[in-house]
């Protein structure tokens, strides 16, 4: 039976005791009903994870005693930043989530001309912390003991000048002359595995200058087949493929 995996934002030790953070209390204690003695696994984003047991629930929460620590990891051996611009909400929450369970080291929303999602400075801060809640829990679920990076909207430029130490950058362009796969491809074949981003565009697609602004920046226009994609469609399709042709196929 799978057991019950919990987020601990703190450096968890074996063999101590501590009670769970809020949201995973509630969710033991409320939604799973779980009882003393149920077994937990905890991990704290530091590599690896730990088992647990619940030691009592009450009005203050749920505590549980830190067992041994097992050195998992289901980490991808890419490093995939996706490079997403903003979308509406609901499709956002979608690709963080998607994208996590995907195997994204890091997501970077991006503001670009045609996003039809704009955000102040006063909700900037609400929507980053409402990502990383849902990367927290796609965490959880998926078995990941690393959360991915997941970073606060950023203007279009800065965020393709900062990945200009990846591997390969790609662009997510329909009408673009060579396919993923060959991209992918082509980085087996050089050996280039180590760091990958990822531009998608939004709902309205890449504007004509943002598409010169990332071939400024080294990015490589590559499509998905012959059908448009929807943006959320085409970043998980993409994040799923580049998983399936780099890491699946042998080194040269």
């Amino acid at each position: 039976m799978r057991l019950t995996r919990c987020y601990v934002p703190t450096a968890l030790q074996s063999q101590s005791t501590l009670r769970l953070p809020a949201a995973a209390a509630v969710h033991v204690a409320k939604v799973l009903r779980l009882r003393a003695g149920a077994a937990l696994t905890l991990f704290d984003g530091r590599g690896g994870e730990f088992e647990a047991q619940v030691l009592a629930l009450d009005r203050h929460g749920v505590q549980v005693r830190v067992g041994a620590h097992r050195a998992i990891e289901r980490e991808s051996p890419i490093a995939v930043t996706l490079l997403q611009c903003l979308v509406r909400a609901e499709r956002m929450d979608w690709i963080v989530q998607k994208a996590t369970e995907l195997g994204a080291a890091a997501i970077v929303p991006l503001a670009s001309q045609h996003s039809v999602v704009r955000l102040d400075d006063s909700s900037a801060g609400r929507r980053l912390a409402h990502w990383q809640a849902v990367a927290l829990s796609a965490c959880e679920q998926c078995g990941r003991n690393r959360v991915p990076d997941v970073h606060a909207a950023v203007a279009f430029e800065h965020a393709l000048a900062e990945a200009r130490d990846s591997a390969a950058r790609l662009m997510l362009a329909p009408q673009a002359q060579q396919s993923l796969a060959s991209a992918a491809n082509a980085l087996a074949a050089a050996g280039s595995r180590a760091a990958v981003s990822v531009l998608v565009g939004p709902e309205g697609g890449f504007s004509e200058q943002e598409r010169s602004i990332a071939q400024e920046h080294g990015f490589v226009g590559c499509h998905l087949g012959p059908r448009v994609l929807r943006a959320e469609t085409a970043a998980l399709a993409a994040l799923a493929a580049i998983q399936a042709l780099l890491v699946d196929v042998p080194d040269p």
